[in-house]
């Protein structure tokens, strides 16, 4: 087949080839058809067999039985008048009475049974005219005048009987003749159509046997055979062979799902090729990253080192400066005016400031970095720890703090939590309203996410303006100048780290207009026992 033909063969629309569902209805179509053929056949040939039969049994039969009992009835009233006439006996006439009415009886019910235009009516009619001659001629004048004087009929009008009823007899073999002839020529119908419907239905039969091992000869060569090549070629390529083509064989149908199976045989050999280079990729990457992470570990060591190291080697020039400045002022403060004291004390509060800001950023940068002690925490022994902290400057400034006897365990490191609590608690006095004593509520309730607890802590301070709202939990970002309130302004910042690396979130609540009300959410202790779980690292939770 050159490529123009093969062009051609594919340009023709499915809709005009067959289908499966076309040659399985084709297939019932014709095993229909050779079935109401078979019906029909069937149907005449048992109809012949029927009517033979039925003529046979309930015409010929019935006729032929009726017609001894019509030559029954004849030889009785023949009997009958021939004993009367040679006794004069009057009760020898029974036989002629009764064979009189019986022959009535019997010519009534074989009218029926035979055709007008028949030998067999031809045959009744003759013999009942030679009856009717020979009751009319010798036995009922006969009887009639042996009845009337007594006297016996001659010898002659006995012999003229005899001839008549010897042609009465006569009529009735023809009849029978007649009536067996009809039941041969039955009999001989009846195996005839007998023959030709068992003909029939063996014909029927092995064409009905013939069309279907046809047909399903046909529909294995157009339906199975193309379909069993395509299993078979789909399976090879299941088993791994992905080069293998899947065949376009059969009807319609069948050649669509084969080209839809080698579709998505080249889709995912093209998907399996671009796997394996991406692989590859990222199988290289995956070493990039490792000989990173070696390196980000080393990294990371060496700048918690530094840092440590780093702290140490500030903070001893700190004290220095701000103990020889203070040695200064005790041995030379009389020497000095007061702007040289107010430079001194300038020098002192710098260095304390630093030293200050360099132990705050220590511990912002310690959040996550090490090893924390991650399980279930007691938020009231949390709380309880920083209210211990805070008790001098609670006191100092009559500080209420009210908060429930009871609040849920969470999951977390106990020693964050502490210093969680310190700087909320520690923000709200530091806050506080000049006018008023300061008032904190700590609360708890379940949060709208099922596995987190919600915490609020509420004062009655100076609050922080809803544009500030975000601003506040920036490090270093300050709403207050340094001589209204001291700090270094990492607080909040510090408390956003520890609870988003607890796995929560905290935000400042805007619609709380008397104070400051800072809400965050924690997770909650996990169904099962925290102790039997497996312990996740804190750069998990964090994400």
């Amino acid at each position: 087949m050159t490529h123009e033909q093969s062009g051609i063969r594919r340009a023709v629309p499915a809709g005009r080839e067959l289908t499966v569902r076309t040659w399985f209805l084709l297939a019932l179509v014709v095993m229909g058809l050779m079935t109401l053929m078979a019906a029909g056949v069937g149907t005449v040939v048992l109809s012949r067999t029927s009517e033979a039969t039925d003529r046979l049994v309930h015409t010929i039969a019935p006729a032929r039985t009726e017609a001894f009992k019509l030559q029954a009835a004849l030889l009785d009233q023949e009997t009958g008048v021939r004993g009367y006439l040679l006794s004069g006996d009057e009760t020898l006439l029974e036989p002629y009475r009764r064979g009189l009415a019986a022959e009535g009886t019997t010519t009534k019910a074989m009218r029926p049974l035979i055709s007008a235009d028949s030998g067999d009516s031809k045959a009744l009619s003759d013999l009942d005219g030679a009856v009717r001659h020979w009751r009319e001629t010798f036995a009922v004048p006969a009887i009639k005048a042996e009845q009337a004087d007594g006297e016996s009929v001659g010898p002659a009008a006995l012999k003229q009987s005899k001839k008549d009823f010897d042609r009465v007899r006569e009529r009735l073999a023809a009849l029978h003749t007649e009536l067996a002839t009809d039941q041969r020529e039955a009999q001989s119908r009846l195996d005839t159509a007998r023959s030709q419907r068992d003909r029939a239905f063996l014909a029927v039969l092995a064409l009905l046997l013939a069309t279907g091992a046809a047909v399903a000869l046909l529909l294995r060569a157009t339906v199975l055979r193309p379909l069993e090549s395509v299993r078979t070629a789909a399976g090879r390529v299941a088993d791994g062979d992905f080069d293998l083509s899947i065949p376009e064989k059969g009807p319609a149908d069948l050649r669509a799902v084969a080209r839809t199976v080698e579709a998505m045989r080249l889709r995912v050999v093209g998907e399996l090729t671009t796997s394996r280079r991406n692989e590859a990729v990222l199988a290289d990457q995956a070493a990039q990253l490792d000989l990173q992470a070696v390196e980000l570990r080393r990294s990371n060591a060496e700048l918690e080192q530094f840092a440590y190291v780093a702290s140490h080697d500030l903070q001893e020039p700190l004290r220095k400066v701000a103990s020889f400045c203070q040695l200064l002022e005790r041995r030379y403060g009389d020497q000095l005016d007061d702007r040289g004291l107010q430079y001194i004390a300038f020098a002192v509060d710098g260095a304390k400031r630093m030293q200050t800001l360099i132990n705050d950023l220590l511990t912002f940068s310690r959040v996550g970095r090490l090893n924390d002690a991650y399980g279930k925490v007691d938020q009231k022994a949390s709380l309880d720890r920083a209210l211990r902290n805070l008790a001098a400057t609670v006191e100092e400034h009559d500080a209420i703090v009210e908060y429930p006897e009871d609040l849920p365990e969470v999951m977390g490191d106990p020693t964050l939590f502490t210093m969680l609590w310190q700087n909320l608690l520690g923000n709200a006095v530091k806050f506080r309203a000049p006018d008023r004593t300061p008032h904190i509520t700590v609360e708890a309730a379940p949060d709208d996410d099922p596995a987190f607890w919600r915490f609020a802590v509420t004062d009655n301070g100076i609050g922080i303006a809803p544009e500030f709202a975000e601003k506040v939990f920036v490090i270093f970002q300050r709403l207050h100048s340094r001589d209204a309130y001291d700090g270094t302004g990492i607080g909040l910042s510090l408390c956003r780290k520890i609870v988003e690396h607890g796995g929560g979130r905290i935000w400042i609540d805007t619609a709380h207009l008397v104070g400051t009300r800072i809400q965050f959410t924690l997770p909650r202790v996990p169904a099962i026992d925290a102790d039997a779980a497996h312990t996740p690292t804190a750069e998990g939770i964090a994400s």
